[in-house]
């Protein structure tokens, strides 16, 4: 079977534009939300939305509303070409990558003078939260925040991302008007934020989680896995090996957790890492707890050289 080529759209009005045509014909559209360097785990993303929807679009976006100054933006890796052939890949290919060169761009020349001198303050002041955006002045004021799952986790150390991730999702949502959309559960968190905005801000869109998937040495796949040494990717195996022994001991009756959290912990870092965060908490909520009586998620951050890794694995008991 001849591969599918995808068209490509970077316009946000053609984006639209396209969307409403197909619907109009009785279709339904998934959205596989993407910052590009696709890897399998995408491409699993891109499978299951096949499986419910008659037509696919795939964006590829860095977003520099989710980086703080500090982080990774200007180095988070790229290969646009390789991108399209690894979609093409996929049985059915995809129909449309919409794949635009800036989502905050407002056509409105000046527009953000004002707020590049109000950041500045901020950032002197050490009031506040800064992005990458935000940095750049472009004018872009107008935030998406779920603030109680946001604190936790990811959000501790990274406080400009859930916000972030957020704004430019609902952007997505509303540029693209999809049926459904597909995040992987790798984000834990980042995917129940989703779901608990879409259901907050009345999205009529429904939100799919897809299992993680890893590579055959059980390593989380990632974008920025690329940027492990050979001997720190070595190292990082102890993130799901030691997740797995505790999940396997939860599942036998130890349920107190902070003796699973410092085995995961001591783990890490006898390998060699730096421990983020490692946190037991509901499912749902996001909720820390103190002994396992339910369904729980065993989420971890660590560093391995300058690379930040996560991982997660469900506990049902």
């Amino acid at each position: 079977m001849e591969a599918k080529e995808p068209l490509i759209i970077r316009d946000k009005s053609q984006m639209r534009q396209w969307s409403r045509s197909m619907r109009a014909q009785g279709k339904t559209i998934g959205l596989v939300p993407t910052m590009g360097y696709l890897h399998e785990g995408h491409l699993s993303l891109l499978r299951e939305a096949h499986k419910q929807t008659h037509l696919t679009v795939v964006s590829i976006y860095v977003n520099p509303g989710q980086f703080a100054p500090s982080e990774d933006l200007s180095t988070y890796p790229s290969d646009f070409h390789g991108d399209i052939k690894k979609l093409m890949s996929v049985p059915g290919g995809v129909d449309v990558v919409f794949h635009p060169h800036n989502l905050y761009d407002y056509g409105s020349s000046g527009s953000g003078d004002g707020v590049e001198r109000e950041v500045r303050r901020e950032k002197e002041g050490g009031e506040g939260v800064v992005s990458c955006l935000e940095e750049r002045g472009l004018g872009h004021e107008t935030w998406v925040r779920v603030e109680r799952l946001e604190k936790g986790m990811c959000g501790k150390s990274r406080p400009v991302f859930f916000r972030g991730v957020a704004t430019v999702v609902s952007k997505l949502f509303n540029i693209v008007d999809p049926d459904f959309a597909f995040f992987g559960k790798k984000d834990y968190q980042q995917w129940r934020i989703i779901r608990r905005m879409v259901r907050d801000l009345d999205f009529s869109i429904e939100v799919i989680g897809v299992e993680m998937v890893r590579d055959d040495d059980g390593l989380a796949m990632s974008s920025r896995n690329v940027h492990l040494s050979p001997e720190d990717r070595k190292k990082a195996l102890s993130i799901n090996q030691s997740l797995s022994k505790a999940k396997c001991a939860a599942e036998k009756g130890l349920v107190n957790c902070t003796v699973l959290k410092n085995s995961v912990t001591i783990a890490i870092l006898e390998a060699g890492g730096r421990i983020d965060y490692a946190e037991i908490v509901d499912q749902e909520g996001l909720e820390a707890v103190d002994e396992i009586k339910g369904a729980v998620v065993f989420c971890v951050a660590a560093w391995f050289g300058k690379v930040r890794l996560i991982d997660n694995l469900e506990i049902n008991v």
